[in-house]
């Protein structure tokens, strides 16, 4: 690849607005060289509309922004060479077959019949699409049709790859097989911008994650530091009796001196603790008064219990404001 001397992205103060809508607002990043970078956050938060000024397929209102040290606006014609851009939804044609699909995009980019028909044939095999080659891509599943864009953003390899929402609405089958796509380009040197709002997706997948809400970025670090941010571990328990659930909590955040919160199933409990030598003196109120529990566990966060943390609501119940533009982002 060659530019290792630099990182990948360089952005500071990046602001775009449609209107009165301050889609990104003042982001800052940087992107190590041949990495998974995640931007996580929810519909409406910023993530595409950053990458696609990253891309140049949008210009900023604000900051600079830099690919291996080339500005985006200043410079968009060099950057579009070192960049590539996949978006939330397939963009290849469903009425001609995976191999015309290929066949085409290496044409428009400059191979001859000869050599685009091999590298056709090469990225087919590479992402297990060789026996649906002469299929119109219609008949098609949803993760074939992701495979087929991946590889056809990759024809010429890019320095880096921006992956918008990469796996909406994919079955975790499928999900596994792009993840897997994804660990492949990285570790033949491709960089990846990855924008998602699923959180086990940028937990499996990212290096380091910025965490977008509002046009902002709110945190910023390693999977594990993030985590670590809010708390040494997280404490679960179960109730053998249900009812008793309110008195638990009572006990349990006298004994903690932290807030207990109710869990999804109905005989749970959850609080984030950050000394964990409570926890056994906890277990021990919680048995005088009479509380029997069935299961508990102590471990690390979950990056949902980060994002609730951080943004003060859970992932799954982030609302996706109205389209503002044609242009913002609709994940």
């Amino acid at each position: 690849m060659g530019q290792n001397a630099v990182n990948a992205i360089e952005v500071e103060g990046l602001v775009k607005t449609f209107g009165r809508l301050r889609a990104v607002d003042g982001v800052d990043l940087s992107v190590p060289t041949g990495s998974v970078y995640g931007l996580l956050g929810p519909n409406g938060a910023g993530k595409t509309t950053t990458a696609r000024m990253l891309a140049t397929l949008t210009k900023p209102d604000a900051g600079t922004a830099r690919i291996y040290g080339h500005d985006v606006v200043q410079e968009a014609d060099t950057v579009r060479g070192l960049v590539s851009m996949t978006g939330q939804f397939a963009s290849v044609d469903e009425d001609i077959t995976g191999m015309e699909n290929l066949i085409l995009v290496s044409r428009l980019l400059g191979f001859g019949w000869r050599d685009a028909r091999e590298r056709a044939q090469e990225l087919l095999d590479a992402f297990g699409l060789e026996d649906a080659a002469d299929r119109q891509v219609k008949t098609f599943s949803g993760g074939m049709r992701r495979r087929l864009d991946i590889a056809a953003s990759i024809v010429i390899t890019p320095e880096i790859l921006f992956l918008d929402e990469p796996t909406t609405g994919l079955d975790p089958r499928s999900r596994n097989e792009v993840w897997d796509i994804v660990r492949a380009l990285v570790a033949s040197g491709t960089t990846v911008l990855l924008t998602t709002q699923y959180l086990d997706e940028a937990d499996q997948l990212a290096e380091r994650i910025a965490v977008i809400d509002h046009g902002k970025v709110i945190a910023e670090g390693t999977p594990s530091q993030l985590k670590a941010s809010i708390g040494a571990g997280t404490l679960t328990v179960r109730l053998r009796d249900p009812e008793q659930r309110p008195h638990a909590r009572h006990v349990l955040e006298q004994a903690l001196g932290v807030s207990v919160e109710m869990g999804s199933d109905p005989a749970s409990l959850l609080a984030r603790v950050g000394d964990t030598g409570n926890v056994a003196n906890a277990f021990s109120d919680l048995s005088q008064s009479g509380v029997e529990l069935t299961e508990f566990a102590l471990g690390q966060p979950s990056l949902d219990e980060v994002f609730l943390t951080l943004t003060g609501r859970p992932a799954e119940q982030d609302e996706q404001p109205a389209d503002q533009s044609g242009t913002e982002e609709a994940a």
